[in-house]
């Protein structure tokens, strides 16, 4: 098994004032050469935006972007006419293609709004442009993987253009979930909060493992987790 851990202290770091975010692999001003993400995977930012605040309109080509809202709500706008407010438990999957202008912002004007802002590389370049979001119920997530986004013949909740299978969980304490890896496939374990252990590797709140060469993971709570998972070809 070859395994590395991306630990949540090393990441990428920058505080706006309005906006605190961490980055997991380079991104905006923060660069390294040695983090530039894994596979397909390109961005995975834990962004907190503060109240009343937000990204203004900006564009975007060539990438399915997903956020991932972990607490308060998050108002976004855009140019193929996608509008809508995601809160905990919802996500929303944006395919750039040929080009797309949006907004987001903090829906509320009394609390933060945490959100994961994941970037993965399309299958190919010049697919149109696109917008969706979905609640994912949270019993779909409790102690099982729930495949949040995929390709179109998946089953995942939201489709994106890449062969990728992107799971949310969430972990009661001491409880397990194992996830089989096909031949030359790639796994990347997200932590949001808590700690786990994946194949006894322990990760705490914010770091990120990457896990090539192995046939199956089991991943287990330390007290209860939530936690992303990327299966990759």
């Amino acid at each position: 098994m070859k395994a590395i851990i991306r630990p949540a202290e090393e990441r990428g770091h920058a505080d706006h004032g309005w906006l605190d975010t961490r980055n997991s692999f380079s991104f905006g001003d923060y660069f390294d050469p040695g983090h530039m993400g894994f596979r397909a995977l390109r961005v995975i930012n834990d962004d907190v935006v503060r109240p009343g605040t937000g990204f203004g309109t900006h564009g975007h080509r060539d990438m399915e972007i997903i956020s991932y809202v972990v607490g308060g709500a998050l108002a976004h706008e855009d140019s193929t006419g996608g509008k809508g407010v995601i809160r905990r438990g919802d996500i929303q999957v944006m395919s750039a293609g040929t080009g797309i202008r949006h907004s987001e912002y903090n829906a509320s004007h009394r609390e933060d709004v945490r959100f994961l802002q994941i970037w993965i590389l399309p299958s190919r370049d010049g697919l149109p442009a696109s917008y969706r979001q979905r609640t994912i119920p949270e019993s779909d997530k409790r102690n099982r993987l729930a495949l949040i986004a995929g390709p179109r013949d998946s089953g995942a909740a939201l489709p994106i253009h890449q062969d990728v299978l992107a799971y949310a969980c969430l972990l009661d304490d001491v409880r397990i979930v194992s996830h089989p890896i096909g031949p030359g496939r790639g796994v990347w374990v997200q932590v949001v909060d808590g700690s786990v252990s994946v194949n006894g590797i322990l990760l705490g709140c914010g770091d990120g493992l990457s896990i090539e060469d192995e046939s199956r993971i089991e991943i287990r709570s330390a007290g209860s987790a939530e936690f992303l998972l990327f299966d990759l070809a």
